[in-house]
């Protein structure tokens, strides 16, 4: 009797540690998916019907409508498992929305319930039609936005100067948008920017700012705008710097030596601009460089091809329709075996601007 009154209870005993475990289980499993907020499903449905589906309006042949799956039906009312959205697992706040080539045609304004979205921490709209709206100042209510990505989506005008009031941002591409107008200076010296591209936009003018030795940029392509002015000497404060491109831009005067503080840099392309003056020397301190462009400006003097063959990595040189001198300590008996490329690209494109010059020990 005691036996079996033992057997009962050990019995009774694990059945109830089982469902308390199950219980965590589903305590655990129901706190790694976390509920859509009702007020952000309803700000998502509302901005995918202010849109025609085209996918057409992408310019992008593996387009496909994400928002296809936005629907207001109960069965698939979860906002947070719909395509391109990601929520706070914590607190179901949508906080990554990635619409890229979504087939979204129509226009935008800061009206739109998009910017309901007050916890939204990356947001893609790249490769879209929004018909040349212009980019709403609304994007700086979204002060937690770290990524904000609109290139090749057919936008149009002026940048707002409410950009440069997201003091998380690290991201913003706005490759081939049609802006034009002045481009707000206060962008460049957001205290976490690390990645900016306005590349393509050729009616967008701008100027260089005095920049802050605490930037935090990485990436910086004006390539293709009409920026103008003299490059500041406080541009060598970008040392973080890994891409600087300048491409068919407008900025003269010359080069500033604190280029040299670009230790970082792997790519530097200034050419198609008017700088003129020397190329400074670059100490050898831009052991990371491996391509430059300079050509089609209006540089002379003397440049000393040695301080490049001191850059392991190097490979590319063009300097093409300046007016310089290249002086070299290596022989026509000496090779170049990490240079060939370097090489090919200076005869290739030699112009009758160039001249060369040997300097022996």
């Amino acid at each position: 009797m005691t036996d079996n009154y033992l057997y009962q209870f050990m019995f009774m005993r694990f059945l109830f540690l089982l469902s308390l475990v199950l219980v965590l289980l589903t305590v655990s499993l129901s706190s790694q998916q976390p509920l859509c907020r009702e007020d952000e499903r309803s700000a998502l449905l509302q901005f995918k019907d202010g849109f025609i589906i085209d996918c057409s309006a992408s310019f992008d042949p593996f387009a496909y409508p994400k928002v296809a799956s936005w629907t207001p039906e109960k069965e698939h009312s979860e906002c947070c498992s719909w395509d391109g959205v990601e929520c706070n697992e914590d607190t179901g706040h949508v906080i990554r929305l990635d619409l890229s080539s979504s087939c979204l045609y129509g226009s935008i304004n800061s009206n739109t319930s998009l910017f309901h979205l007050l916890q939204l921490q990356r947001l893609n709209l790249a490769f879209n039609n929004f018909n040349h709206s212009q980019i709403p100042f609304g994007v700086g209510h979204l002060s937690t936005l770290t990524y904000l990505n609109l290139s090749n989506s057919m936008f149009w005008g002026q940048v707002p100067k409410s950009l440069a009031n997201l003091s998380s941002l690290a991201t913003l591409d706005l490759l081939k948008c049609w802006l034009h107008g002045e481009f707000p200076t206060e962008i460049f010296l957001l205290p976490s920017l690390r990645f900016l591209r306005v590349a393509y936009n050729q009616d967008l003018i701008g100027h260089l700012p005095e920049f802050y030795s605490s930037s935090s940029l990485q990436v910086l392509t004006l390539e293709g705008t009409s920026f103008y002015g003299k490059l500041p000497t406080s541009i060598g404060n970008l040392s973080s710097l890994h891409v600087l491109n300048f491409r068919n831009c407008h900025f003269s005067g010359s080069i500033p030596a604190s280029l040299s503080n670009f230790t970082q840099l792997t790519y530097l392309d200034m050419s198609g601009n008017t700088l003129t003056g020397h190329i400074p020397s670059l100490s050898a301190n831009l052991t990371q460089l491996t391509f430059v462009d300079l050509s089609y400006n209006k540089l002379s003097g003397m440049l000393e091809l040695d301080m490049f063959l001191k850059i392991k990595s190097f490979s590319v040189l063009v300097l093409s329709s300046n007016y310089l001198t290249l002086l070299t300590r290596i022989s026509s008996n000496d090779t170049l075996p990490q240079f060939h490329t370097l090489h090919w690209v200076l005869a290739t494109y030699r112009s009758s601007q160039i001249s060369y010059a040997t300097k022996t020990n």
